[in-house]
């Protein structure tokens, strides 16, 4: 048997377990960032979505990819449907959502019954200064969005976390926006920074309605960036986010893909180390 003929069998095998795995129903639900999958999804959108309903995955947020139905929201719903996935989210640039581009944005992203618009990053959160100007437009356009029923959100990077605890750009963007406003943590950032996860979940309780599991390194350390074979506390980040983030969707991101791994084995390998976390913290 071949190595490519060994690795299509392990995960056919991962997607059938994580299948059983996921008839109990999970408290956070959990999706995926489909950046995590960007190249496959370029190569067989609906193909790729299929597998990742069948890792046990809920819902999906988007990051500008539709495959064959960029321009027909309507089509896409339908295919959805069909999954059985949701749309636990979309990011973008803030450039979506200015007069230029509002209506159209929201009337694509409501088509697919999606309610949350994430800014993904931007390059004012790396300064305060910046950061001050950045909050005030988030600011005004989430107020523009709750007009339309929906929700608006920051996701941080290394740069909004960086600085001592409680003064970082994370912490000027959150006091300066409305508490509707989704501070998005991205944990494996949050963590390459050297700050700590479960502190700013605590520290803005409610607020962490949506939130990226991603196994990510501080600068200097060593290990494998999947979910579980990390140092990650994901035990004591599900318990913080199930019981003061108000968190809806955990939502994997896999951004590296190591001993050669392809993009949807990763996610199968950290799909699989978190239902183990969630094993060990059942909701209450």
């Amino acid at each position: 048997m071949t190595m490519n003929a060994t690795k299509r069998n392990a995960l056919a095998l991962a997607l059938m377990l994580a299948a059983t795995a996921s008839q109990a129903a999970t408290s956070p639900r959990l999706a995926v960032q489909l950046w995590s999958v960007k190249d496959e999804i370029k190569q067989d959108f609906e193909g790729t979505l299929t597998k990742l309903a069948g890792l046990g995955f809920q819902g999906v947020e988007f990051a500008g990819e539709f495959g064959k139905y960029q321009s027909d929201p309507v089509g896409l719903a339908v295919f959805m449907k069909k999954t059985g996935l949701q749309c636990a989210g979309a990011h973008m640039h803030v450039d979506k959502l200015d007069a230029a581009n509002f209506k159209a944005t929201t009337d694509f992203y409501r088509t697919l019954g999606c309610n949350r618009l994430i800014i993904s990053m931007d390059k004012r959160g790396a300064s305060k200064e910046g950061s001050a100007d950045l909050a005030k437009e988030l600011s005004a356009v989430s107020a523009k969005l709750a007009g339309q029923g929906m929700q608006l959100g920051y996701h941080n990077h290394e740069q909004e976390m960086l600085g001592q605890k409680d003064q970082t750009n994370w912490d000027l963007l959150a006091k300066n926006t409305p508490n509707n406003f989704i501070l998005q943590q991205d944990v494996g950032w949050t963590t390459y920074a050297g700050q700590d996860p479960v502190y700013y979940v605590d520290k803005y309780p409610g607020r962490t309605v949506t939130t990226h599991f991603k196994a990510k390194f501080a600068k200097g350390a060593s290990g494998t960036p999947i979910i579980g074979q990390d140092r990650t506390d994901w035990v004591g980040l599900t318990k913080a986010v199930r019981k003061v983030g108000g968190t809806e969707w955990i939502i994997i991101e896999q951004e590296e893909y190591p001993n050669g791994m392809g993009q949807l084995e990763t996610v199968a390998a950290s799909m699989r180390g978190l239902q183990a976390v969630l094993a060990k913290t059942p909701a209450q």
